[in-house]
């Protein structure tokens, strides 16, 4: 049997680390079946997963073939069958979408076909673009419940409770994301009265025309469309897992996979936690997973990845472990230009980092490209098969379309291997945290739907603070601290640690409010980059400045003409003058620290708040190191272990295993190597650090 509890995952009472590798049966001829499994088991791998695309199996509404009938790969069964002959779980990703470059994001023609009212209605009364459907109406329901009726029972049956390899199942792909990157909200009539009907039943103000806002109503649709478009996404979920349990599945996890990243960076991952932590938090027996395509890891999106990690973690139920179910691995040149090369010891450091920070299950995506089948009902578009990738799909696989392997399948042998050897103490091994938390914002990423006027107006400001958060995140790490992050909105906040915060401007009242008690209680925060003035709808509220007794003067930017400057004052006179492109000025306070160059206004201050203080950067600065450093001390925060690395191109961090075992992962992200000197409170570490370590090195020691 197979249980989370404790942010792990228990098979048969013992803790477990996943590695899945995706392949694509259906993508295969059946010959070929067995060769790749046997080579993601040569890798180290110990599950298969795979989507089962209900456009393959359902080509037609009377044709549902699970068995091979019409042609022998879809015999997915048998499949699943051969991995578990072979020793490997299966994670199974039925659906409904499943996106993976399908038709339709693999959604078969029939269902728009027979049902063309499921094709939502966007801002202007037009269809949509994206290929998506209008998740809640019962038509579109109707169907995928008989797409589960079909295929669920054959997992059910090969449950791992009943002896079989399946140990969980994906519940849809990627919800969310077709509407939030095309920006089509849906806004069909029965759509909108649907939300009429929820605004009054949770007491929100009437909207006359939410597909028409207005300078009045503008900031209340960009708040309370957000929160009805998640609720419907908790709805579909739940209606989702109901299906499934109806026909048998009822003894694994569900997961529940989070888009967002792209372009190599993860700043607008966030967007897609937004979009589904009330539906993968809403009851036990879900399970969240990343998919993130960061490519190259650098010094510009590495701390992308342990905020995706921390962020992710601050939304779950205690039980609940990290996952990633697309963990990107391979070259990256999913175009086949020749353009990208992502190296070996990039996916190294990935797995490394997400394994430091409690990931569980990693599905490398993908392990095998293949071949798209011809649909046997030609739609005449082109190329008439089930993708819109052409005949080869996966390029840029670490197993090409040929089935042939190069240096990237070597690569991620050697780390899974090394990290299966390791597995007994990693896979219930916790991250160790200094005594720093960086807060996470969920209301600050509802920006997946704009609109020209007061609603871009807002998702403007919303977006702006990605950057100071990004780099007081990236600051962190190079400082050498440990973090954990916290959901400000909805959870606890812990006196014990200082709370780091990149703060919107546009902050709800109640949240507000929350981080003045958080800090009148005895708590201490950094508030770095903005600084709020207005509730989520744009309405003004100043209930923080006002706890704190400053005043926020007009925000100024600079430009071709004014250029911001801030200048130091206080403990920190002596440091240089420097730019910045945004900031709240505040009336003469007192703790000043930074003030504008110009004017002389407080835009650096420190308040001490009841038991508890308060520090404020109202604007962007440089990450100069050693003025952060000093900073955070203030406030009491040290990091306990530091490398002595000048350049900041060194990450660490530790975990301890339940057995207590202590382990370090310790990344250079540069290219050169470094002699560093290893320290913990202050005293040397001389055992298995190393002192010298290559370029683009990543491991995970015993410490």
């Amino acid at each position: 049997m197979i249980e989370i509890a404790n942010r792990q995952i228990l098979i048969n009472g013992q803790p477990q680390l996943i590695f899945a590798w995706e392949i694509h049966y259906f993508r295969l001829s059946r010959s070929e079946w067995i060769d790749r499994i046997l080579k993601a088991k040569d890798c180290g791998c110990n599950a298969i997963a795979s989507y089962i695309p209900w456009l393959v199996h359902q080509e037609a509404e009377d044709e549902m073939d699970l068995t091979g009938q019409f042609r022998p790969e879809n015999d997915v069964a048998s499949f699943i069958d051969l991995c578990h002959q072979h020793g490997l779980w299966f994670v199974a990703r039925p659906g409904p979408f499943i996106m993976a470059e399908m038709k339709n994001e693999g959604i078969p023609y029939w269902v728009a076909q027979k049902h063309p009212h499921l094709r939502p209605t966007n801002w202007e009364g037009k269809p949509c673009r994206s290929k998506t459907l209008d998740y809640l109406a019962p038509d579109f329901l109707a169907a995928a419940k008989q797409w589960y009726a079909a295929i669920m029972p054959m997992l059910a049956d090969r449950m791992i409770d009943k002896g079989g390899p399946v140990i969980a199942v994906q519940l849809d792909n990627e919800v969310g994301m077709l509407s939030w990157v095309n920006n089509q909200p849906d806004l069909s009539p029965v759509v909108q009265a649907d939300f009429a009907a929820w605004l009054a039943e949770t007491g929100r103000l009437p909207i006359a025309d939410p597909a028409r806002p207005t300078e009045a109503t503008a900031g209340q649709i960009h708040r309370d469309l957000g929160d009805y478009y998640r609720e419907r996404i908790r709805k579909y979920i739940a209606h989702l897992r109901q299906y499934a349990e109806e026909f048998g599945v009822k003894s694994v996890p569900f997961l529940v996979n989070i888009h967002g990243s792209g372009g190599g960076k993860g700043t607008t991952f966030p967007v897609g936690i937004s979009q589904l932590f009330r539906a993968y938090s809403q009851a036990g027996g879900f399970v969240a997973g990343s998919d993130h395509y960061l490519g190259e890891l650098t010094r510009e999106n590495a701390a992308d990845l342990y905020l995706i990690n921390a962020f992710m973690r601050a939304t779950m139920r205690p039980e609940q472990p990290l996952t990633s179910l697309e963990f990107e691995v391979g070259s990256g040149d999913y175009g086949e230009t020749g353009a990208a090369w992502q190296s070996v010891a990039s996916a190294r450091m990935k797995v490394l980092l997400s394994i430091a920070q409690g990931n569980r299950l990693i599905n490398y995506y993908l392990l095998s490209g293949g071949r798209n089948p011809m649909l046997r009902h030609l739609v005449h578009d082109g190329n008439d098969r089930v993708a819109f990738t052409g005949e080869r799909h996966g390029f840029a696989a670490p197993i090409n379309p040929e089935g042939e392997t190069g240096t990237h399948f070597q690569g991620l042998r050697s780390v899974t291997h090394s990290m299966r050897d390791l597995s007994k103490d990693l896979a219930t091994a916790e991250e160790e945290h200094d005594e720093v938390v960086l807060g996470f914002f969920p209301d600050a990423y509802k920006t997946d739907f704009n609109y020209p006027g007061r609603i871009a107006e807002i998702n403007n400001h919303l977006q702006a603070v990605r950057e100071p958060l990004e780099s007081i995140s990236r600051t962190l790490l190079r400082l050498g601290f440990r973090y954990p992050a916290v959901d400000v909105e909805n959870g606890l906040l812990d006196t014990k640690r200082v709370l780091v915060i990149a703060v919107p401007r546009y902050l709800s009242c109640a949240t507000q409010t929350k981080l003045a008690g958080f800090v009148r209680s005895g708590g201490r925060l950094l508030i770095y980059g903005d600084f709020p003035i207005r509730d989520e709808a744009g309405q003004p509220c100043l209930a923080l400045a006002d706890a704190l007794g400053v005043t926020p003067l007009e925000p100024v930017s600079a430009d071709g003409e004014f250029h911001l400057s801030f200048s130091a004052t206080g403990w920190a006179v002596g440091k240089p003058e420097v730019r910045s492109y945004r900031a709240i000025p505040f009336a003469k306070t007192d703790g000043v620290f930074l003030h504008t160059a110009d004017s002389g206004h407080a835009v650096g201050f420190e308040a001490h708040l009841g038991q508890g203080r308060c520090t404020v950067i109202s604007g962007n600065i440089p990450a100069h190191l050693s003025f952060f450093h000093h900073v955070l001390e203030r406030l009491g925060a040290k990091p306990a272990i530091q490398c002595h690395d000048a350049t900041g191109g060194t990450w660490v961090t530790t975990m301890k295993s339940r057995n207590g075992h202590r382990f370090a992962c310790v990344i250079n992200l540069d290219h050169e190597a470094k002699d560093l000197r290893w320290e913990e409170n202050e005293k040397a570490m001389t055992h298995h650090l190393p002192k010298r370590i290559p370029g683009r090195f990543a491991e995970i020691l015993r410490i």
